[in-house]
């Protein structure tokens, strides 16, 4: 099958306002290609531990970052590539404008589309994602990587599929980050768009007894039940096909939502009645420019704010019910 593949050249800075851009239009599958990531690999040898970088990697060095989606090689494919062609134009309009400031340099955002074979992309992400210490005991795994495991370490074997998760994004680490603080022994979750099931698994590992992951895509959903499989917890979690908390009768001791600000504010009411006395709601997925509005929110739905963390452009908030 063909695919057209959209790549986006930007810059360092321009990384996080593109990605953002990408996630409200509700395209998370992108592949990142940053020439830092190469120097910051570099820099932490002790680390991550690493023997052998291939020359290609270190020749790659000096490039500007690029950004790829992929689109099915349909009219309806086709008519995406032009819609997304447009928004990268008026994200360039904006800098332009100084919406993002006078100082902020986004790149070229100049956006190119080459028609593809699927067998030429469908598994390159993998090159790029390798295991990861995302939290002081939590330790994200590719299936299809090795590991050794440290005293201490909770190793989360992850494929995400085509669903957002591979616990590499800011706004996945703010949240696995926020579950490993709050959550208690023998605690409940809900996972409100669960994606390839991380949140919930991870939550499994660090002690709940009972987890719901609820996703809306079916295919998320499978990729999610596969992954609970891989990591021996499905005991404790189940995933449910589902919008939002329209279809949960249940209540839990903690509701983990990594969605987007417009959906984090549509969630807050629901999620104070789907949590018991006393239970934390953590919210991720939110541009910081849009902090201040959740936080209203989350407010007005009857929370108090523990705290909100901050990562680049994103930021997650963590509240408990009063």
């Amino acid at each position: 099958m063909k695919y057209i593949k959209v790549k986006i050249y930007t810059s360092q800075q321009g990384i996080e306002p593109l990605t953002a851009m990408l996630m409200e239009k509700g395209i998370t599958g992108a592949v990142v290609e940053n020439p830092a990531d190469i120097e910051d690999l570099l820099s932490k040898k002790k680390e991550y531990e690493w023997d052998y970088i291939d020359k290609s990697v270190l020749e790659n060095q000096d490039q500007e970052p690029v950004v790829s989606v992929y689109f099915e090689d349909t009219e309806e494919g086709r008519e995406k590539v032009q819609e997304l062609k447009i928004a990268v134009m008026m994200l360039k309009s904006k800098e332009m404008e100084g919406v993002f400031g006078w100082d902020v340099n986004l790149g070229r955002l100049y956006a190119e589309d080459i028609l593809v074979d699927d067998e030429d992309w469908k598994d390159k992400w993998k090159e790029y994602f390798k295991p990861a210490k995302v939290t002081e005991k939590l330790v994200v795994k590719p299936t299809w990587e090795d590991y050794e495991a440290a005293e201490g370490d909770l190793v989360i074997e992850i494929d995400p599929g085509m669903a957002f998760g591979t616990g590499t994004h800011e706004t996945t680490t703010l949240c696995l980050g926020m579950i490993e603080k709050y959550l208690k022994e023998n605690q409940s979750v809900l996972d409100i768009g669960c994606g390839s099931g991380i949140l919930s698994i991870a939550a499994a590992k660090l002690g709940s007894r009972q987890v719901l992951g609820i996703e809306i895509d079916p295919d998320a959903a499978r990729t999610a039940e596969e992954n609970v499989k891989a990591n021996n917890v499905d005991a404790q979690v189940t995933v449910k096909i589902g919008d939002l908390t329209k279809d949960v009768d249940q209540k839990a001791d903690l509701l983990a939502a990594n969605l987007i600000a417009p959906l984090v504010i549509e969630l807050s009411d629901a999620a104070a009645e789907h949590l018991n006395d006393g239970g934390v709601f953590i919210s991720s997925g939110i541009l910081t420019e849009k902090k201040d509005a959740v936080e209203e929110a989350v407010k007005k739905a009857g929370f108090d704010i523990l705290e909100t963390q901050i990562k680049g452009e994103w930021c997650a908030i963590a509240a408990r019910k009063a």
